[in-house]
């Protein structure tokens, strides 16, 4: 069973239909039990970083997220989410990554809307993928390049299109929404 974390946040149905189209069923839910049970848990986020922990928060999904032993997606929020000091309401994230999430300078160019190439890439989840391949983006924020940074990405400065450390992987670009090679980020997740 595939779990998509439930927070009142957008984009759950998106990354849902692009599971669809590859065959795989999932479940959008915030009950943490159905969550623990999971084979693969996916954290989609499109929302507001501050607003968004309050509603992990309330739900008590903030500390059971960290705490999960299965494979565990984090997309675009919720890769943000995942990492600590956020900018975006000066909200700190759940730690899971020792990086913390800036506003891209300067305001005229943000956000970071539309496709873009990766660099470096460095985990399973990017096997058959070209470095040549674009991806879809939308983001203000952003995190520096770090130890755990398994795909980078240049848009005025470099920074993390991805992250992973041990069972946590997070991409800050959409792959539900970047065609061919999405769907093949997706897929190799739910192979992992």
């Amino acid at each position: 069973m595939i779990a998509l974390i439930k927070y009142n946040g957008g984009n759950v149905s998106s990354v849902q239909n692009a599971l669809s189209r590859l065959n795989i069923e999932s479940i959008v839910t915030d009950d943490p039990e159905l969550i623990l049970k999971a084979n693969k848990v996916i954290f989609p986020g499109v929302g507001e970083a501050s607003s968004t922990m309050k509603v992990l928060k309330e739900k008590g999904l903030d500390t059971l997220i960290p705490s999960l032993k299965q494979p565990v997606l984090g997309i675009c929020l919720g890769m943000q989410l995942m990492c600590g000091d956020n900018e975006e309401g000066n909200v700190r994230g759940m730690g899971i990554f020792d990086v913390d999430v800036k506003r891209f300078p300067p305001e005229d160019l943000v956000p970071h809307m539309g496709w873009n190439t990766l660099s470096d890439l460095k985990s399973p989840i990017f096997s058959g993928i070209e470095e040549s391949n674009d991806v879809y983006f939308v983001h203000s924020y952003y995190c520096g390049l770090v130890d755990s940074t398994v795909a980078v990405c240049d848009y005025i400065l470099p920074f993390s299109a991805a992250l992973q450390k041990d069972n946590f992987f997070a991409v800050q670009f959409h792959p539900e929404k970047s065609g061919i090679a999405g769907s093949r980020i997706l897929n190799n997740f739910i192979k992992l």
